[in-house]
């Protein structure tokens, strides 16, 4: 009883020593009394810091007591000043003195400046893995603070509504988006992570990138080479790079003594004009050869940079043991131009309550590398207020207190009408490539209008036709929805009505788990992987007298269950019972009269010279019952945790996809008995040093019974036919017929890519500025009964848009070759 109340005690005098805390504050200036924004400042012996704001002001909360005081800022040199809290608090403003690097050391002991340099980093880059593996665990507390900005803006463009809508002064500046997070942050060796975010707070419009975790900032120089997420599709070489010497130049600026340390000031020049480098200065610990400090930056000029001109990136370490540095703060600084408007901003991380090597419970680490806590983004202002370490401007508590006005009046009955109204307003452009969608107030329901492009079709098996479909969503609550696809097509030739309906019922998004049905009739692709839509289907029959897709007909009923079982184990299956029949060519229009080329069959095996009116039989009606099942292991797999659900982060590791299928003879007529099972294993964007990013899939089946299947029961590939592709999948092929090679036998396919990022085209001047990313790949296929299948091609790609040119072989002799272009529409 005794040990209880005195641990209540303690807990009650803890609790009075806190609210005993009073504030320190003040600005920071430089000697002509001009602000020195994001100035860190930290209390000596201990992991406690801030910086300060973007006017210079800072603050802290501290118990009474005397603290002596750090203040940090790259080219300033830094000031210790001894404070005393008794019981009220202080106001401290500090003025800066500019760095003074002597070089008479310098000249001293050595000839040159860059030979000291080279000297001086050869030292640091050996010691480089030291400082990697330092600390083999370690936890901190995290505050986040972003900031974009309009700086100016085109006179032409600054209407009255454009203003009023963004928020922008006459002059159009503005605040166009600020957030910030605090989290609670944890490291163990190797690679694994966790973050908590207890708060976060976001307002207005995220116009370019945006770094609101922990893990987006954690800016390593220690390691080779590392990425910079939004801003390039290749890493950055480190000025501290095991290899770094054969990139970078190095020149010794001068020395200083900071604290009983000397500190080399080591300029970064890079040895070419153009590539993934960095410029500005390095600040290296004599002795210990570790970075005090980084002011560096990249160049869209230098690095072909995405969305910003510039960006600068500073760190300030700290010692939190006597041999264990950590980042105080991280900060980036961006500047950009689009069209005229001129934006820049920052993000600024501050790194609290430092804790190395600490233990950890077991199965702490689970793949979760994010969690959102439930109420992070409900804090008040007042929370707020009393745990960020930044203080805000004045312009950005202006913008705060307007944005949240505006977002409770956006939450009114009358602006959602009136929301609702305008957002449901038809864009007829819009609705012929991408579709119509509209909502109800609360988005609660939702409706998708499938594009037009893709309701009015042609094919010479149904003649013109109308594929209606339409998808209607209802959202239970933050954790259960349903949603509904009706779908009715029509041909006018062959006169045959279809129609069907597919459902969907998510009840788990944590587990990615829903249940699936569907049932109805419809005219199905022969190959179930996919050709072509039915809006390029129909440009290439009209266009070009190219029937590509072959056509048949099914009357079904589907359910089936979908759930992840364990983090990165996510089981799929399914039931499908089916009559299919047969269809045949009825319809032989066309646009343009193409010489010397007329219609195919609608059988795929039938023979060259076959009469597009062929109705020789590929299959008799049947039934079908099927079992379908896959299971997908994910290793490593990483994922963030929101109060919406769980979001998985592509792994480092490739997948493995085990797939089973069996045709179910006897029960309810079925005509099927067949079984198949396959193995895939694929990878998107392995990262490759400076050189890009791969791809690669591999896959390799076969039927182990084949007593009774029939066509569209083989194992079929997505092939392609006719000038466009989809290059988004990394499966396809380029050049492969749509059903020459589906198989009822065993089968290897390969496919890789490699994406080079603009890593070739950089070093041409007169493509650099058009920041084309080169790209090579190959594809490859097996399977009974036909000759091996290989295709290689180059393409360029930018944004959306795509152009390669490729060749392939059947066997040893050339197949196809050409140009495969693609635009967006699929």
């Amino acid at each position: 009883m005794r040990k209880h109340i005195l641990l209540i005690l303690i807990a009650l005098c803890s609790i009075n020593a806190s609210a005993q805390q009073y504030l320190l504050s003040g600005r920071i200036t430089d000697q002509k009394n001009s602000i020195i924004p994001f100035t860190s400042v930290y209390i000596r012996n201990s992991t406690y810091g801030t910086t300060a704001n973007e006017d210079g002001i800072y603050q802290f909360k501290l118990n009474p007591g005397t603290y002596n005081v750090v203040y940090r800022f790259v080219g300033y040199k830094e000031k210790t000043i001894n404070v005393t809290i008794a019981d009220h608090d202080e106001q401290l403003n500090v003025q800066m003195d500019d760095e003074v690097f002597a070089t008479e050391r310098v000249a001293a002991t050595y000839q040159k400046n860059r030979d000291a340099a080279d000297t001086i980093m050869k030292q640091v880059i050996k010691k480089r893995k030291y400082y990697v593996e330092e600390a083999a665990s370690y936890s901190c507390a995290v505050y986040i603070k972003g900031v974009q900005k309009l700086i100016s803006a085109p006179r032409s463009l600054l209407s009255r509504e454009v203003r009023r809508t963004l928020d922008l002064d006459s002059n159009g500046r503005g605040i166009l988006y600020q957030s910030e997070s605090l989290s609670d942050f944890s490291f163990q060796k190797p690679d694994k992570v966790k973050e908590v975010t207890v708060a976060n707070r976001m307002a207005g419009q995220n116009t370019a990138f945006s770094y609101n975790k922990a893990s987006d900032l954690q800016v390593n120089l220690y390691q080779n080479v590392f990425s910079i997420n939004g801003l390039s599709t290749r890493g950055f070489v480190s000025p501290l790079a095991s290899y770094a010497s054969i990139f970078y130049q190095y020149k010794l600026l001068g020395t200083s003594v900071e604290n009983g340390r000397t500190i080399d000031k080591i300029q970064v020049i890079p040895r070419r004009q153009h590539g993934q480098y960095f410029q500005g200065n390095i600040y290296i610990v004599e002795g210990d050869w570790r970075i005090y400090s980084a002011d560096l930056y990249l160049t869209n000029k230098m690095s072909n940079l995405n969305l910003v001109d510039t960006l600068q990136i500073r760190q300030q370490y700290i010692a939190i043991t006597d041999s264990v540095w950590m980042p105080a703060s991280v900060q980036y600084n961006f500047k950009g131009k689009v069209f005229g408007f001129r934006f820049g901003g920052y993000y600024n991380s501050i790194y609290n309550n430092y804790k190395i090597n600490p233990t950890f419970p077991e199965g702490f680490f689970t793949g979760e590398v994010l969690k959102i806590d439930t109420a992070a983004n409900a804090k008040k202002e007042d929370y707020w207020a009393s745990v960020r370490p930044v203080p805000l401007t004045a312009q950005e508590a202006r913008d705060y207190h307007k944005k949240d006005s505006v977002t409770a009046y956006q939450k009114t009955d009358q602006y959602q009408d009136t929301l609702q109204h305008t957002k449901n307003h038809i864009n007829y452009p819009g609705y012929l490539i991408f579709g119509y969608d509209a909502s109800s107030p609360g988005e609660k329901d939702s409706l998708h209008v499938f594009p037009f492009i893709q309701t009015f079709y042609y094919n010479t098996v149904e003649g013109f036709g109308i594929n209606a479909k339409i998808r209607y969503t209802r959202t239970i609550d933050k954790f259960h929805s349903f949603s509904i696809t009706p779908n009715v097509r029509y041909g006018f030739t062959n006169k045959l009505f279809s129609a069907n309906i597919y459902s969907e019922y998510r009840n788990d998004p944590f587990h990615a788990a829903k249940f699936f049905a569907g049932f109805g009739s419809d005219v199905l692709d022969l190959n179930n992987v996919g050709t072509r839509s039915l809006y390029f289907n129909t440009l290439s029959t009209l266009l070009s007298e190219n029937n590509y897709v072959k056509y048949y007909r099914s009357q079904y009923g589907m359910f089936g269950y979908q759930r992840e079982v364990l983090n990165g184990v996510l089981l799929n299956g399914n039931f499908t019972y089916a009559s299919r029949s047969q269809l045949y060519n009825t319809s032989f229009g066309h646009i343009k009269n193409v010489k010397n080329r007329e219609y195919t069959s609608n059988n795929p095996l039938a023979p060259p010279g076959t009469p597009a009116d062929d109705h020789s039989l590929l299959f008799p009606q049947n039934q079908a019952l099927t079992f379908a099942a896959s299971a997908t292991f994910t290793f490593d797999q990483q994922y963030e945790t929101r109060p919406t659900g769980k979001f998985n982060i592509p792994s480092k590791y490739p997948t493995l996809t085990i797939n089973y299928r069996r045709g179910i003879k006897g029960a309810f007529g079925s005509d099927v008995d067949y079984d198949f099972a396959s193995v895939d294993i694929s990878q998107n964007n392995v990262r490759v040093g400076l050189t890009g990013f791969s791809s690669f899939k591999l896959n390799a089946g076969a039927f182990f019974n084949d007593k009774k299947l029939y066509y569209m029961d083989y194992n079929h590939f997505l092939g392609n036919q006719g000038l466009t592709f989809d290059p988004t999948y990394v499966g396809s092929f380029h050049f492969l017929p749509f059903y020459t090679y589906s198989t009822n036998g065993a089968f290897l396919e390969a496919h890789f890519q490699h994406n080079f990022a603009g890593s070739i085209f950089n070093h041409i001047p007169i493509l650099r500025k058009l920041k084309l990313e080169e790209v090579i790949g190959a594809n490859f296929l097996t399977t009974k009964s036909n000759t091996n299948y290989r295709e290689f091609y180059v393409g360029v790609q930018r944004l959306i848009f795509r152009v390669d040119y490729g060749i392939s072989y059947a066997g040893n002799q050339k197949y196809i070759q050409g140009f495969r272009i693609f635009y967006g529409i699929r």
